[in-house]
């Protein structure tokens, strides 16, 4: 009878926590403000907070002129969709986690219960006992992209109307998508996105993310963006400490988008068809921080010209 109510205090704490893109941030954010040793918690922060600001750059005026409100609203959902599914399956572990380590005892059980992969429960019990926080952290990157390669990534609807599009090609090659790093004292680190649709690839850029984050040189200040910035979905929450700004409008989430309800019938653990893992944790060359502030600016200044050239057009 105990164990059933712990599960359904993680489950109702999860539900809680996934409402849409802030509330997520906000929950990762403070777990890792109360477990360090979970990094894997602080990048999904930041990763968070850029589905925020993808989202909303779909309701700002260079992108409203650049494309249709049919495909927007197609890829707000996919964002939408994949941080949502991430954070059902990796917040119930996070809860597990700190519940066992307040108990200073793991009971591995409640992961069935939480339907965990058999992948993430191995590895649960090997940070317990060996307290490798790199490797978990490599882990919940490895588990999460394959959690979400079924049910987004190729589920039929994105597949075919959103990754196999003309539109999608051009971006990815533009290399307009990235992910980025703040701080308040105005510069941005960050990695663009590459073959996203491999889940190869996805793996090698947030393995990426997570040395980038955790570099002794910068990561001070990019905790320190965190704990100063309360997240809003707007762009505005990094750019009021540049010294530009890209004249774009950028909304809040909250006032952009309504909250949308998901369900997830039949969850299937993907480890039970993936085995071969290992070589996902192979060294990494050691990622230099490098200031993209300038790189970022040329970005933007690219969709200006294609904002201005469609409005002429």
């Amino acid at each position: 009878m105990k164990q059933l109510k712990i599960i359904d205090e993680i489950w109702k704490k999860t539900e809680r926590g996934n409402i849409d893109n802030i509330s997520r941030t906000v929950m990762y954010e403070k777990f890792y403000m109360k477990n360090p040793e979970i990094k894997w918690a602080l990048l999904a922060s930041l990763v968070s907070r850029n589905a925020g600001w993808n989202m909303t750059d779909l309701k700002s005026k260079w992108f409203q002129q650049l494309i249709t409100e049919p495909f927007s609203d197609l890829l707000f959902q996919t964002f939408e969709r994949a941080n949502w599914t991430i954070f059902a399956d990796a917040y119930p572990q996070l809860l597990w986690y700190e519940f066992c380590k307040n108990k200073k005892k793991a009971d591995y059980s409640l992961l069935t219960q939480l339907q965990v992969s058999e992948f993430m429960q191995k590895e649960w019990k090997r940070f317990w006992e060996y307290g490798d926080e790199e490797r978990l952290c490599t882990s919940l990157i490895i588990n999460e992209q394959f959690t979400i390669e079924k049910p987004v990534m190729k589920h039929p609807l994105y597949r075919k109307n959103v990754f196999s599009t003309l539109l999608y090609f051009l971006e990815e090659h533009a290399h307009m998508s990235y992910v980025i790093f703040p701080t308040m004292e105005g510069k941005i680190y960050g990695l663009y996105v590459r073959n996203f649709k491999k889940v190869d690839a996805r793996i090698w850029l947030g393995r990426q993310l997570q040395s980038l984050l955790f570099h002794p040189n910068i990561h001070a200040f990019i905790y320190q963006f965190c704990l100063h910035t309360v997240p809003t979905g707007s762009r505005k929450d990094y750019e009021q400490y540049l010294l530009w700004s890209t004249g774009n409008s950028s909304p809040k989430l909250r006032e952009a988008y309504p909250l949308v309800s998901h369900h997830w019938k039949g969850k299937m653990d993907w480890s039970k068809s993936v085995t071969k893992t290992e070589c996902y944790y192979s060294k990494l060359k050691t990622i230099k921080p490098v200031d993209r502030t300038k790189w970022l600016q040329s970005k933007w200044v690219e969709i200006y010209f294609l904002h201005k050239a469609k409005s002429y057009l």
